[in-house]
């Protein structure tokens, strides 16, 4: 997903340069007033990236959100579920050790 946000931003950058140089080569009007119509344009397209990078920026900061929520909840799974594992090995190893008391207890 960031190489297609990458080229969409590298496309629109080089769009906006190549259409200032067609707009230099092929303006009929003054210099001062091509100047300003491509710093007019520059500060739009300026925007417009700015706009785009952070509508970008919240899309990942929103999806790291998300994922970070996931991994704590499945950690938490797991942690509780390890706790609930160990229960049951403390249970059957107690069980066990039981078993073998009683067993020596009878052959003595």
């Amino acid at each position: 997903m960031a190489s297609d946000n990458g080229k969409t931003v590298l496309a629109l950058l080089a769009g906006a340069a190549i259409g200032a140089g067609f707009g230099i080569l092929f303006a009929p009007e003054k210099g001062s007033k091509t100047r300003e119509k491509i710093k007019e344009g520059f500060d739009e397209k300026k925007n417009e990236f700015k706009d785009k990078f952070d509508e970008y920026s919240e899309t990942l900061k929103s999806k790291f959100s998300k994922s970070k929520a996931d991994l704590e909840s499945s950690f938490d799974d797991l942690v509780a579920n390890v706790d609930d594992k160990a229960e049951d090995v403390i249970a059957t190893l107690e069980r066990k050790l039981e078993e073998l008391k009683s067993a020596a207890a009878v052959k003595k």
